[in-house]
């Protein structure tokens, strides 16, 4: 059973996360209205993982969640309502995932708030359990190789701890890699503030997609949280569809969707690349794209904060190659 220490000060959210939390029997929910009181807990038990607010009084969660990571790095899911700039630092100082705060009162956003957030703490359980490697990088990223002519399309996906693997890749990527689409697990409202704050640090534009949207070298577009990202070819080239639709493989946006759509659209001049993350997104669609004759990656078990979805996809033979994340830019500009 996993314990899952809940700090926020509202008791409303308290009560209303206890209630999407219990759909799970394995899980245990310990409450706490600050970071003062959840101190106070852990010193008597220590949490599997611990779902954070941010906004709290006597101390706010970017503090609390700072002094963890420097004392005793328990594994930290936060819990926000929208993309404050304390949310993305949030993710700077070590946290594994975001989620959005469940919405009273909607039946619908509860019942997917269950499934996404019951993951979430799942795969951050997993990560802590098997601490990740923040590893040296690889002689491999600094001799990236030149581009010529550029496969037409590289498609990512990710989950738990992709938020740093992506960004360990794109910023290693020069202004002449081919196009890229990805899939990162993240709820709505955050992905575009998570594509500014890869814009800033990568020499490749990063931007959340947009419907219509042209996939170009040199550019990399985020699926937007709580939509499907798809690529249709047209006109010569490529152009993103973000569409609305049900869960897919548990999650929206969905890493299946993007790879099966690349797979149709790019067949053999395609990348499909599957990053760190829990359960199996993305398995299922790099499969596919590998029938089609793309070229297919997936990150390895000592990198990966969670291997599950990798794992998967190499147990269905959907993976050509089992690639480290230092290594993985490289490898994308040697087959560009």
């Amino acid at each position: 059973m996993l314990t899952v220490l809940v700090v926020d000060d509202s008791a409303v959210m308290r009560q209303v996360t206890a209630a999407v939390l219990s759909r799970d029997p394995d899980l245990r929910v310990v409450p706490a209205a600050d970071p003062l009181i959840a101190m106070e807990k852990m010193s008597r038990a220590r949490p599997d993982v611990i779902l954070l607010d941010l906004e709290m009084p006597r101390m706010d969660g970017l503090t609390f969640l700072r002094k963890l990571m420097r004392e005793d790095p328990i594994p930290v899911v936060v819990c926000s309502a929208m993309a404050t700039p304390r949310a993305m630092a949030a993710l700077d100082a070590g946290a594994l995932d975001l989620v959005q705060k469940p919405q009273i009162g909607v039946r619908e956003f509860l019942e997917e708030s269950a499934v996404t957030l019951i993951e979430a703490l799942r795969g951050a359980a997993e990560a802590g359990r098997r601490r990740r490697p923040r590893g040296a990088a690889s002689n491999d990223r600094a001799q990236l190789l030149p581009s010529g002519p550029p496969p037409r399309l590289v498609a990512v996906g990710a989950s738990t701890g992709g938020t740093e693997a992506l960004q360990q890749i794109l910023s290693a990527l020069p202004e002449a890699c081919p196009p890229l689409a990805v899939a990162q697990h993240m709820p709505a409202g955050f992905t575009a503030a998570f594509a500014r704050r890869l814009d800033q640090v990568c020499a490749i534009e990063v931007k959340e997609a947009a419907d219509g949207d042209a996939l170009c070298p040199g550019r990399a577009l985020i699926a937007p949280g709580g939509r499907h990202l798809a690529i249709d070819r047209y006109c010569g080239g490529y152009v993103a569809r973000v569409v609305d639709g049900p869960l897919v493989s548990r999650h929206r946006p969905s890493v299946d969707v993007l790879f099966r759509s690349v797979a149709q659209a790019a067949g053999r001049d395609a990348i499909g690349v599957l990053l760190t993350g829990m359960g199996e997104d993305g398995a299922a669609g790099l499969k596919l794209m590998r029938e089609r004759g793309a070229d297919t990656i997936a990150q390895d078990e000592a990198t990966s904060v969670v291997f599950g979805m990798p794992r998967a996809a190499i147990e269905k033979g959907a993976a050509a190659r089992v690639v480290a994340l230092p290594d993985i830019a490289a490898a994308l500009q040697r087959r560009a």
